[in-house]
């Protein structure tokens, strides 16, 4: 229904409060976001600090060309797509059965115990964390000398290509567990108690419980969740990889985004960077738009 003139003005005075909160969100995005986007042109061109946007030559698709027919294109996104499509098998359900089973903790005081030590590791400096992960897996550490007792390198594994990213989606299992599981346990408490009651009046055990009642309650957050992560398929946290990663793991640690890091900041080839990032956006986009029409075809649940 189409609000009339005057009704907007009487929704804006009565709710003028939130309409001034979202002043500060509007700002952040259209500075930090929308703005920058004009940067894109710099993808199409040979860019030169000096001459700006509007005096560098223009170029076309070389810088495209370029990316496609490097000797690394094929390595990044191989290992681009493997360390997404690993991180997500492993970190999305973790997050969720770690929801579940809190969800069934019954002492309040163990509980909230086990949750601010999960969270902990998400507000900790990503450098602190990768300082930490280095320690416990490069030769010597904790974690390594596990490793070589039960049969593995006794090099360390952080220094290993073949196990780089194991460590990698490790860390991030351990960093982003808790706070992942933040959305999952409040859709639980949303939840009516009393079907749990009638369940457990007709004979159903814990386990049917959360197969009948628990997961489909879940299933609508849970799709779109994972909706939103798909939109970031093609995107791995860079300042993790370049804090982790050396020469000798190149071959399965380095990424698209941290490929961009190297040419553009460290190699002041911009506009070669600018397009292998537009590149990965437009992939990021084209899986989201995929992944939503296949969702709201499927389920009935999409994000637009």
């Amino acid at each position: 229904m189409v609000m009339t003139k005057s009704k907007r003005k009487f929704n804006f005075k009565q709710n003028a409060a939130v309409y001034v909160m979202l002043i500060p969100v509007l700002a952040y995005y259209i500075i930090f976001h929308y703005a920058p986007m004009g940067g894109l042109v710099m993808a199409f061109q040979n860019y030169r600090p000096n001459l700006g946007l509007l005096g560098s030559d223009w170029v076309g698709l070389d810088n495209f060309s370029r990316f496609f027919s490097s000797i690394y294109f094929g390595r990044l996104l191989r290992n681009t797509l493997l360390i997404s499509v690993k991180d997500i098998l492993v970190s999305f359900p973790a997050a969720i059965i770690f929801a579940l089973l809190l969800n069934e903790v019954r002492s309040k005081y163990f509980k909230k115990t086990v949750q601010t030590i999960s969270y902990l590791p998400y507000f900790i400096s990503m450098v602190v964390i990768c300082g930490l992960v280095m320690d416990f897996t490069e030769a010597g550490g904790a974690i390594s000398n596990v490793v070589a007792a039960l049969g593995g390198p006794s090099d360390g594994l952080i220094s290993n290509p073949k196990y780089f990213q194991s460590v990698f989606i490790g860390s991030n299992v351990w960093q982003n567990l808790g706070y992942s599981s933040i959305i999952y346990l409040s859709a639980l408490s949303a939840i009516d108690q009393e079907q749990y009651e009638s369940a457990r009046m007709d004979g159903a055990g814990r386990f049917k419980q959360t197969i009948y009642i628990t997961l489909p309650a879940l299933a609508t957050t849970i799709t779109v969740m994972l909706l939103l992560r798909m939109g970031h398929l093609m995107t791995v946290n860079y300042q993790k990889v370049i804090l982790l990663y050396s020469p000798a793991t190149y071959e399965t640690a380095d990424v698209i985004s941290s490929y961009v890091y190297r040419i553009g900041l460290l190699g002041q080839d911009y506009s070669y960077a600018a397009s292998v990032d537009f590149f990965n956006s437009v992939i990021n986009l084209s899986i989201l738009c995929v992944a939503n029409w296949a969702s709201r075809k499927y389920s009935e649940t999409s994000l637009w």
